[in-house]
């Protein structure tokens, strides 16, 4: 054997490995972005019950091969709260309501509106995609809105096994439960019909929207239903009828948005369990209205 091309040899192949490491070094492998769909397809994997085939929960504006640099949760895509999320870097949007004033995002009577038309562009621009999240997110075992807002309030203990909407407090009066939920929610305008001192136990939390049938089957069950939001013609009248008829009952109407808001609250929480590649956060809607003696500026 020639013992210099030996050593030659040896001291060449040293040489490549060190270099080869080094390079791995200084050039580490590239992360493949997270993309939208990917996200998409994390949470119908772990939302625990078969996706439907009709629902509104679907990509609303973007593209599933988009790059995600940060998600945002939220009950309400506002202008507002996308303008705040894309100056946080949050490129993605898991709204729980409508992006586009309609319950199934129906573009197609708005497309000459200059209000749609500014939205859509700003979160182009932006490299913006909204994932409209509300179909699954309820029908979650047990109800994602549900579980924030009864986190949100305190009263996990209170809940009643065998009814979800169920919760046995201690006892108050309507008022004092109508001030400690205007407090914890940081309620501008709560509506409540009944009597300030009645006495309340027994308490339907029905987060959203109610309608007349939803709201006449929870009136035996409980003191007072909590409720975002009914037509003041149905439930809101047959309320006022079952007061004047003797019954010992309540109504506290929150607003659809803050009656909800929480549920979002928690699903970004949900979110960061699957989602480790992007910052996660919750950005809160603002609630829409304010009193005449108490402008909001």
């Amino acid at each position: 054997m020639n013992l210099t091309a030996f050593h030659f040899d040896r001291r060449t192949f040293l040489r490549s490995s060190l270099g080869l490491a080094s390079f791995s070094l200084l050039h580490p492998k590239a992360k493949v972005p997270l993309t939208t769909g990917q996200v998409i397809e994390r949470i119908k994997a772990k939302v625990g019950i078969p996706w439907r085939d009709q629902t509104v929960d679907n990509l609303i504006v973007g593209t599933p091969d988009q790059p995600v640099t940060g998600i945002a949760t939220c009950m309400m895509a506002t202008l507002d709260v996308i303008e705040r999320a894309a100056a946080k870097g949050l490129n993605m949007v898991v709204t729980h309501e409508p992006t586009f004033y309609s319950h199934q995002d129906r573009t197609e009577p708005i497309q000459q509106d200059t209000l749609y038309q500014h939205k859509r562009d700003f979160m182009t621009e932006h490299g913006m995609s909204v994932f409209h999240f509300h179909d699954h997110w309820h029908g979650m075992q047990p109800d994602g809105i549900a579980t924030g807002m009864m986190r949100e309030l305190g009263w996990e203990k209170y809940r009643n096994p065998q009814h979800p909407r169920l919760y046995t407090l201690k006892e108050t009066t309507l008022a004092r439960l109508a001030q400690s939920i205007e407090t914890k929610l940081k309620i501008r305008t709560m509506r409540v019909l009944g009597d300030p001192d009645l006495p309340v136990k027994q308490v339907i939390g029905s987060w959203g929207n109610n309608g007349l049938s939803q709201g006449i089957s929870y009136v035996p069950l409980a003191d007072v239903l909590v409720i975002g939001e009914t037509n003041e013609w149905e439930l809101v009248e047959y309320m006022q009828d079952a007061i004047t008829s003797g019954q010992k009952k309540g109504l506290i109407i929150l607003g659809h948005l803050v009656s909800e808001q929480a549920g979002m609250k928690y699903a970004a929480e949900w979110l960061r369990g699957f989602i480790t590649e992007v910052p996660v956060e919750f950005v809160a809607a603002d609630e829409p209205f304010w009193r005449p003696g108490q402008p909001v500026k």
